[in-house]
């Protein structure tokens, strides 16, 4: 996870950097029209903006003035295309719009949804259109008519409201997450990933790093060492860092720990992990984290890390990602990708808040909307309290499997109860990860108390995880306007070994995702990947089941605490329409309504209908953006 925040790079831009596209048209406010990926304000921003470098743009507006008098308005030359995509069996098409919602056909034009319903319709007003609007297109001119293949389905574009997009990339590179042993298996994989890169292997000073350990499933459930690295001749001596697989643990090697030499006893909201005889063993969590010093990722890197992430998100439906804590390096790449027209997805980035760097949310200028639509961060991420796999989680009582500790908060109370209310007096919407059930109602207490300087709701508040609740605070989430953020996953993983960390009653508020929408909330969902897999639908499964993909559960195959399941509908919402309520774009997307973007899935199968043990065999046949297919064919 970030380790700094507030650099030079993020402090306040031109205003031409904060534009909004329009939510029908597609044009910022700054003139750049849809698909330019660029505008001159953003050159001029710059400084690069001179006369010899303006010069061949001013020549394009000529041209540009010469032709709009040159071509009759309404030429076929200058509409976007145009095309129909229906069901050949009925209403196949889940618009996720109250008002339509199913439909047999949509239709998209340029980059937006036109239309929505049935053929004869989408046809008839089609033919009005051209009729009275595209003078310049024969009457008779149909739209251009594709069909989905028997059985399948549209939805609207997928979103992930919680991932790591670089993380997701970096634990790509060595496969440690199916690992069973530290000492054998995971060490094997460190080694062959230096064996397989010369520059690695030859090397002894670069550093190694990877993600996704996760000693919970080792077949003996201990903490790593340094020490395991150093027994095999190729991989000792090394800097070698690996992230687990919830992110709040880091584990390196000898050299590493050398280098950070002297290590204080104490770190306020983390723990520095040690021996018996006081030695550390090498693994540092949550905040001690931010001891381990590791190189700035070159842009080639982060690059071959973004395409990784981004070849599978668009390969599982995804068309929109909320990463859930960017910094500062994070934040310029993927505003350089966007500058440059590069970014292939729709990233809302929550930048992530670090305590000892001084306070910047009146200083820093929001992003939003910027590559033509595809990056926004308007957000702030803070961190309350660990994980409940690394017993980090914050609780009110003692856990039950380590009644020494109740876990820890990674912030103090009293500085929530400063910073949200300031970041939220200058207009950004605050993101707090709280897992524990202690950790979970001091963030809300924060939030009521920041009622009396700010409209809560009206600036979106979202608790990332909410994972174990008590009863009282669960209705504080409706009361209060605060989003729940869940990661449905999470329960069918964790369901294994929570009520051993957390006693019989106390497991009851863990995952309750059915008290939480009773009581007036509302949920967007996500998967945490690279913690989870990236498969949306594996999290629909996990939030309607309460299964594991096996359908096993501790309470047996009808589900962990059953009652607590979402229904169909409400799964779909919270990756679709809930989670651009959640990013401050439900007028533009989230839905398949004419006037938003033309953002949609095709599935080989109707996950709405299917027997749930069905829905993991669902093939994603294409993902759309913008109307055009960022993965697979229509």
């Amino acid at each position: 996870m970030p380790s700094s925040n507030d650099p030079a790079s993020l402090r306040k831009r031109q205003p031409s950097e904060e534009k909004q596209l329009h939510p029908t048209s597609g044009v910022a406010a700054s003139g750049a029209p849809d698909g330019s990926g660029q505008d001159a304000s953003a050159a001029s921003a710059s400084g690069a903006f001179s006369f010899f470098h303006g010069f061949p743009y001013i020549l394009l507006l000529s041209l540009a003035f010469s032709l709009y008098f040159i071509l009759p308005l309404h030429s076929p030359q200058l509409l976007p295309h145009t095309y129909a995509l229906c069901s050949p069996s009925g209403a196949n098409i889940y618009t996720v719009d109250n008002r339509v919602p199913r439909a047999q056909c949509l239709v998209v034009h340029g980059s937006h949804f036109l239309d929505v319903g049935s053929l004869e319709e989408v046809q008839e007003r089609w033919a009005t259109r051209v009729a009275t609007a595209y003078t310049n297109i024969p009457e008779s001119s149909p739209i251009d008519v594709r069909y989905l293949q028997p059985g399948q389905i549209v939805l609207p574009g997928l979103s992930d409201s919680h991932a790591h997009i670089l993380e997701y990339g970096a634990m790509k590179q060595i496969p440690l997450e199916d690992s069973k042993t530290a000492q054998v298996e995971c060490v094997s994989h460190v080694k062959e990933y230096i064996l397989a890169d010369p520059e690695l292997r030859d090397d002894k000073s670069k550093f190694v790093e990877g993600w996704g350990w996760d000693h919970t499933r080792w077949l003996k459930e201990e903490w790593p060492s340094y020490e395991f690295f150093e027994q095999d001749p190729d991989v000792s001596g090394r800097p070698i860092v690996l992230q687990s697989k919830d992110g709040h643990a880091l584990w390196v090697s000898a050299t590493v720990l050398r280098s950070m030499e002297p290590l204080p006893e104490e770190v306020p909201g983390g723990a520095i992990l040690r021996d018996t005889s006081g030695k550390p063993l090498g693994v540092f969590l949550d905040n001690a984290q931010d001891l381990v010093k590791r190189p700035v990722p070159t842009h080639k890197a982060l690059e071959k890390r973004f395409s990784a992430t981004v070849k599978d998100a668009l390969a599982h439906g995804l068309t929109s990602i909320h990463d859930a804590g960017i910094s500062p390096i994070s934040l310029e790449f993927f505003r350089r990708q966007a500058d440059d027209g590069k970014l292939p997805i729709r990233i809302y980035g929550m930048t992530y808040y670090n305590e000892n760097a001084d306070y910047w949310g009146d200083t820093v200028v929001k992003i939003v909307g910027a590559g033509n639509g595809r990056l926004s961060a308007r957000s702030v991420k803070i961190f309350a309290d660990g994980a409940l796999r690394s017993g980090g989680a914050a609780l009110y009582e003692p856990y039950t499997d380590n009644p020494e500790t109740r876990g820890l908060m990674r912030i103090e109370p009293e500085v929530l109860n400063t910073i949200i209310p300031k970041f939220m007096r200058d207009g950004w919407q605050v993101i707090v990860h709280a897992i524990g059930d202690r950790a979970n109602g001091i963030v809300l207490d924060a939030f009521e108390e920041a009622l009396k300087i700010a409209n809560v709701t009206a600036l979106r508040p979202r608790l990332e995880h909410a994972q174990i609740l008590a009863e009282a605070d669960m209705a504080r989430f409706g009361d209060l306007g605060v989003i729940a953020s869940i990661q449905p996953t999470h329960a069918t993983s964790d369901m294994w070994f929570g009520e051993e960390r957390l006693g019989p009653e106390r497991v009851k508020g863990l995952y309750a995702f059915r008290s939480i929408l009773d009581h007036g909330a509302r949920i967007t969902t996500g998967s945490d990947f690279p913690v989870e897999g990236i498969n949306p639908l594996a999290g629909f499964h996990a939030a309607i089941t309460r299964v594991s993909p096996d359908s096993k559960s501790p309470h047996g195959p009808g589900g962990w605490f059953p009652e607590q399941r979402m229904t169909r509908e409400e799964a779909l919402r919270g990756m679709t329409i809930d989670a651009a309520y959640a990013s401050f774009t439900e007028d533009t997307l989230g839905s398949i309504t004419a006037g938003k973007r033309a953002d949609y899935v095709v599935l080989s199968q109707d996950i709405m209908t299917v027997p749930a043990t069905s829905i993991l065999s669902t093939n994603f046949i294409a993902t759309v953006i913008d109307g055009r297919p960022a993965y697979g064919t229509i």
